[in-house]
């Protein structure tokens, strides 16, 4: 699939344009192209095997490709930069098992998580400056955790874990944000939650979801791109590609 006929890759915020990687002779993507632009919050879906997690490799700089290119802002080639530079660059990922201190409070996940110079154990030590300390307060009514700011994250809810990774992102001020599987092992109020908190950070910054909840997407109400095999086999909104006799056949047929 190309990306010709959509917006240039100037003006995109990610610009995917023909990439494959092979492993051992598989092509975990092939020929892979998509575009998200500058605000937007975008949907993968596809069956397992289908390329979710290289496509994240690659473009977190875990994975380099074997060919094509991935253009972040319009003129920053990832394929050139290691997983610590991509982060630099303001991409973040949220991986599908939550990854917090679990032996420090919510506070402190959120304050350790701060782009900042100093190491982490000087992170801990030293006062919080005024915009530091309000970008967490913030962001902790925003994840819905601020009644849990003092407990430690190790006793909180799955769910909550998930909204506390969020946070962590968040707090780094990504332009682009990676989020894998977000609401799985989640109840239905907390998958909820999660629905209204993701409608909230919306054009604020570029946001891919990758997920296999089909209601939760729809509920998202967003672009969808669903890839098979390494390749887009369909892209539009969530009725669209339910209703896409190639995306049944090989997908949610299943």
């Amino acid at each position: 699939m190309s990306v010709s006929g959509r917006a240039s890759y100037s003006e995109s915020q990610l610009y995917v344009d023909g990439v494959t990687v092979s492993f051992d002779g598989f092509k975990a993507l092939n020929n892979l192209s998509f575009v998200v632009e500058p605000g937007e919050m975008r949907a993968i879906i596809g069956p397992n095997g289908a390329g979710k997690t290289t496509m994240m490799d690659v473009i977190t700089g875990k994975t380099k490709p074997d060919e094509g290119r991935v253009i972040f802002k319009g003129d920053i080639d990832l394929g050139k930069r290691d997983e610590a530079a991509v982060v630099a660059l303001g991409i973040g990922r949220k991986f599908q098992r939550p990854s917090v201190f679990e032996n420090h409070s919510v506070f402190d996940n959120l304050e350790l998580a701060i782009k900042s110079d100093r190491s982490t154990f000087a992170c801990l030590f030293d006062r919080l400056d005024t915009d530091r300390k309000s970008k967490i307060e913030g962001t902790l009514e925003r994840i819905g955790l601020a009644d849990e700011r003092s407990q430690m994250a190790g006793k909180l809810s799955h769910g909550q874990k998930q909204w506390l990774e969020i946070g962590m992102l968040l707090v780094q001020d990504p332009e682009l944000l990676f989020l894998d599987e977000p609401v799985a092992g989640m109840t239905d109020a907390e998958t909820e939650a999660t629905v209204e908190l993701l409608r909230d950070l919306r054009g604020e910054r570029s946001i891919v979801v990758v997920e296999h909840d089909m209601a939760f997407v729809h509920a998202l109400g967003v672009k969808v791109t669903v890839l098979h095999e390494g390749s887009v086999l369909a892209e539009g909104s969530m009725d669209q590609v339910q209703n896409d006799p190639h995306v049944i056949e090989v997908y949610l047929g299943r």
